[in-house]
């Protein structure tokens, strides 16, 4: 159903003339959503290789015009009348609140004697860090976010401290920003100095000793664009403590050594300064300096961007690589810093079958693996001899199992779908686990169940994919429920526990999650497989795996949600494209919906490993436009009930695609599902997101999924066992 009819706001916007400028809200619903009508300029026209392609809403990608602005608040202004008649929100929303409040605490870390760990005492917007000298002991507030802002959009966004503990520099992200601020705290008295950094963007902090730190920036885009405009040469800075930024020395990068990703961060025994560049996502260089010797020369050790490498651990003139040269799953190779090139490196653990990522302490390597999707851990020396199998909690994920070479203790964290994320005590020597911390969530994790099974994708690849559901669920087919995906970037979705899908589930719902080609699960060549002109695997693999769920009775189309944020978005908005009878409800979340020009913004260009550009080729432009969600709605076609999210300071996939992505959805769409966009203001691409506006957007996600399927979730424990008909 078009409609082109304005919905007014007290003001004409976006400079189109209207019909029925009182229209109610309470005739806005009983007749559906009225689309503010979105001015189309057909003379925005772009060529590629003597192909035209038109742009009419391109005027949607200037966040700052008021025009767009108008338009933008026009929209949210139907999509929240829309999600306030919805009878069982609040309901939902209540109880997705009573789930997310219990304390979560984080991993310990040790560091000049003391105790760092975070802690969220339920519904905090951001978590809080506390400090203690003894771990039996309750810590203190060491620094609290929540008092960064009024609203809790201010964000911790990377920690760092000083090698003795003393001093302690952190970042922190505004309103979800990919650019950050640096400062700086003495960690004995809880004064901040002196030392500001602006204006930094993609880094961490690594300190040299006690006197200063790296930290990786690019030019900021000019006045207007900073949100927006593309940021190209990164640049690797040394910073000395008490000294203004303009005087920081620049190490790496820049127009001399362009590159578009620059980190640095110094191994453990500070005796090394550790350079990775890179073009783009996939590929990096390795470069060290010795510190040691001031005049020293930044030494290459891998050149080129054919693969992947990281420094673990320095001993000595030994530096411990991982990497992935000749080892698509992953090995650790020792090279010495006097001829470190690949050639004369040595194999310290080979590659497997399984995908390899490692850390250090205690003067052990730990070797985690991904078996299916599932982890694997097991504890080397540093010759590579095999000492043991860790004994995990379960099946699910773990994270952690690095330190300093001086622990005998360290922590981990394990979680699935059902378990929320628990922390263990591991003792090296001994190789036992103790349960330190278990978070105490009001529900029966005993009452779900999580199964993996393998599907057929299009042409044939074996697909695995986690389902969680309710014991003892009928399959009868009608089951609302939930199929997340991403597949890309050599991302590895594993089990992870959200009390939001808790919600879910309890209702009688079904929570799928497909390990799609494109992401890590199986190595690089699992990743390579869902790239640039094999994109398309990755949505036949998404597809296949809703019609394994509708066949094998879990659900029905009438009862399938879709979902995916960022390349997950983008994997959203193709699948509903070219499969729009698939599902009844779309959640394209922040997605890459413009193909032909997601490299023109901000870090885009860093994404053509993974995408390619339509620049590249004749066929590569073809083979984009040809899923480019934006580019492939078709007029008079039926969509599933779609609610498009972004926010206004997402700076890393601008909110430019989800605008033009909605407006010619809502231009095209003949059914009579709505089509929404929600807006969130304040907040960026998700990272550092307060807990409110999380839970928000996720009660609102849930209720439009249930109300267009038709389906009335109950709250009352007395049936909440039973799946509504």
């Amino acid at each position: 159903m078009k409609n082109f009819l304005i919905y007014i706001l007290g003001m004409s916007l976006i400079n189109a003339a209207c019909q029925n400028p009182q229209q109610t809200e309470e005739k806005m619903i009983a007749d559906g959503p009225i689309y503010p009508e979105t001015r189309k300029d057909t003379a925005v026209v772009d060529e590629y290789f003597g192909v035209k392609v038109g742009d009419p809403y391109r005027w949607l990608e200037d966040d700052n015009a008021e025009e767009t602005k108008a338009w933008v608040k026009a929209q949210n202004a139907v999509t929240f009348a829309y999600l306030d008649q919805i009878p069982f929100r609040d309901q939902v929303r209540k109880r997705i609140e009573e789930l997310w409040n219990y304390e979560k605490i984080s991993s310990p870390r040790e560091k000049g004697g003391k105790y760092y760990y975070y802690k969220n005492d339920g519904l905090q917007n951001q978590s809080v860090l506390y400090v203690t000298d003894n771990l039996k002991n309750e810590g203190k507030i060491f620094l609290d976010p929540n008092k960064l802002s009024e609203d809790g959009t201010v964000s911790l966004s990377s920690t760092s401290f000083s090698e003795d503990g003393s001093l302690f520099a952190y970042a922190i992200s505004i309103s979800g920003s990919d650019w950050n601020e640096i400062y700086v705290m003495d960690t004995e008295t809880g004064k901040k100095l002196d030392d500001k950094i602006l204006d930094v963007k993609f880094s961490g902090v690594s300190w040299k000793g006690d006197e200063g730190f790296y930290y990786s920036s690019y030019d900021k885009p000019k006045e207007g664009s900073q949100l927006s405009g593309v940021t190209q040469f990164h640049k690797l800075y040394y910073h000395k403590l008490g000294t203004s930024q303009i005087r920081d020395k620049l190490v790496f990068g820049g127009e001399k050594m362009p590159r578009r990703y620059v980190g640095g961060y110094v191994t453990e025994n500070d005796k090394y300064l550790i350079i990775s560049a890179s073009e783009s996502t996939s590929g990096n260089e390795l470069y060290f300096k010795d510190l040691t010797k001031p005049e020293s020369e930044i030494i290459p050790i891998v050149k080129g961007f054919d693969n992947d490498h990281y420094v673990l651990h320095a001993e000595g003139d030994k530096l411990y690589i991982h990497t992935n040269l000749k080892a698509p799953n992953n090995r650790i190779v020792v090279a010495d810093v006097q001829n470190p090139s690949p050639q004369n490196w040595k194999s310290v653990i080979p590659e497997k079958s399984m995908v390899l990522s490692a850390g250090t302490a205690g003067n052990k390597i730990f070797a985690s693996y991904l078996k299916d999707a599932k982890s694997q851990v097991e504890q080397y020396d540093m010759q590579g001899k095999l000492e043991r199998k860790i004994e995990l909690p379960g099946i699910g994920s773990v994270s952690g199992f690095n330190g300093e070479e001086k622990d005998t203790v360290i922590f981990y964290s394990f979680t699935s779908y059902t378990t929320p994320s628990s922390i263990y005590k591991y003792d090296i020597a001994s190789g036992t686990s103790d349960l330190y911390i278990k978070p105490d969530v009001k529900f029966n994790p005993e009452a779900y169940e999580t199964n993996q099974i393998f599907y057929t994708s299009k042409d044939g690849t074996k697909i695995p994919m986690f389902i969680t559901h309710k014991k003892g669920l009928e399959l009868n087919g009608k089951n609302p429920t939930y199929l997340y995906g991403y597949g890309g970037f050599n991302v590895s979705l594993t089990p992870s526990f959200s009390v939001s899908t808790i919600v879910w589930l309890e209702n009688g719902g079904v929570y799928a999650v497909p390990n799609l080609r494109g992401g890590g699960e199986y190595g690089e060549v699992w990743h390579k497989a869902g790239t640039q002109m094999k994109k398309q695997n990755v949505f036949d693999d998404f597809i296949a795996a809703a019609e394994y769920l509708i066949n094998n009775k879990y659900t029905s189309a009438e009862r399938l949600a879709i979902a995916g944020g960022s390349n997950g978005g983008l994997l959203v908005g193709a699948t509903m494209t070219q499969r729009p009878d698939l599902a009844k409800v779309a959640f394209p979340a922040v997605g890459v919906m413009d193909m032909l020009r997601y490299n023109k913004f901000t870090a885009g260009a860093g994404w053509a490993y993974d995408y390619g550009t339509a620049e590249d080729s004749p066929e590569m432009f073809k083979y984009l436009k040809g899923y480019s969600p934006v580019h492939n709605l078709k007029e008079g076609v039926a969509y599933p009930a779609t609610m498009v999210t972004t926010a206004d300071h997402d700076d890393r996939v601008v909110p430019a695609h989800s605008f033009k992505f909605a407006a010619t959805l809502q231009e095209k769409h003949a059914g009579n599902s709505p089509v929404l966009i929600r807006i969130e203001t304040n907040a960026g691409h998700g990272a550092g997101k307060p807990t409110s506006k999380i839970i928000d957007e996720l009660a609102d996600k849930y209720s439009f999924a249930w109300y267009n399927m038709g389906y009335v979730p109950t709250f009352n424990e007395a049936d909440a066992d039973q799946t509504r008909k």
